[in-house]
């Protein structure tokens, strides 16, 4: 369920009351009770919102690239007061680069420790990144403002020069320091596989069908027991699924929100260019490709899980 939505309308109640509070005190410099009362109030207030609000958890949502997890996120950057952080992972090592000049990057202070001259080991990668993270999360916080991070599980499962099974997933990193709220969503894995394929983004050997559905499944296994929509639901009923969404991440559902999508830009937006949300049309299959349908295990694994035709 949903974070209780008559707390949540009464905390907001206690936000305008504050809004109305400072702007009379900046009005009303002369009035000496205004300037007197106030602090109390808005002490009172603020522990009210404080103790109606509960907890904050940290809320993440985790998909493969190619899978729709763009418009997805959008829809949760579109509900109120919620920011989303969009395509993280403190150990990705797709931005790094082998040539004389690093490229400029003045507010990326993890993307600076991994350009050093001398080697920065992972564990101080993984405690900046929650440090900053913490930090956001409160400043946030104190807003009114709930934070969404979208990981990016490519760069830990889809990549050669990675051992997905030895380093930690991003959702591991944050479990050992957060009160978590975690999705996952997913695509048919054939839609998926055509799209990376055409984005020139199969960064693993052998470029196969099997291969990927092999590391999807790995994936799923990291992140088991999370709750997990379908790509394909969400286009049929993009309001329904943004509600099932919202009560596992424990957000407000605002109705608006699906209208908003077009309005919000994140990172790894490859997909959809338009702003209506529905079924699409497969991709033409390679023969090479729609040979591999018939002789793939782990794509018929996860056809068979999920209920896709194969």
């Amino acid at each position: 369920m949903a974070r209780d939505t008559s707390s949540r309308a009464l905390l907001g109640l206690l936000d305008e009351a504050l809004a109305m509070l400072r702007t009379q005190m900046d009005t009303d410099a002369d009035s000496a009770v205004v300037a007197d009362s106030l602090p109390s109030l808005l002490e009172q207030c603020e522990a009210a919102s404080a103790e109606i609000a509960g907890p904050e958890p940290l809320r993440s949502i985790h998909h493969f690239a190619c899978t729709g997890g763009s418009v997805m996120a959008k829809a949760l950057f579109a509900l109120p007061n919620t920011v989303v952080l969009s395509e993280i992972d403190p150990l990705s090592t797709l931005m790094l680069t082998t040539g004389d000049k690093v490229p400029f990057a003045p507010t990326d202070l993890i993307f600076a420790l991994r350009h050093s001259v001398r080697p920065v080991e992972d564990e101080i990668l993984v405690t900046s990144f929650l440090a900053g993270l913490t930090a956001a999360k409160a400043g946030l916080e104190k807003g009114g403002r709930h934070l969404v991070l979208r990981d990016h599980a490519h760069s830990q499962f889809c990549q050669d020069s990675v051992d997905f099974d030895a380093r930690m997933s991003v959702h591991e990193m944050m479990a050992d320091c957060f009160d978590l709220r975690s999705i996952v969503t997913m695509r048919h894995p054939l839609d998926s596989f055509l799209s990376l394929a055409a984005n020139g983004w199969v960064h693993f050997s052998p470029g196969t069908l099997e291969e990927y559905g092999r590391r999807y499944l790995a994936f799923l296994d990291r992140h088991d027991g999370l709750p997990i929509l379908l790509y394909e639901d969400f286009t049929d009923d993009p309001d329904a699924v943004l509600r099932r969404m919202c009560d596992h991440l424990e957000l407000a559902y605002s109705p608006l929100a699906i209208d908003l999508i077009g309005a919000v830009r994140v990172s790894g937006d490859s997909g959809r260019r338009d702003t209506k949300i529905g079924p699409r049309p497969r991709r033409e299959v390679p023969a090479e490709i729609e040979a591999q349908r018939n002789t793939s295990a782990s794509y018929r694994v996860l056809c068979d899980r999920f209920g896709y035709d194969p």
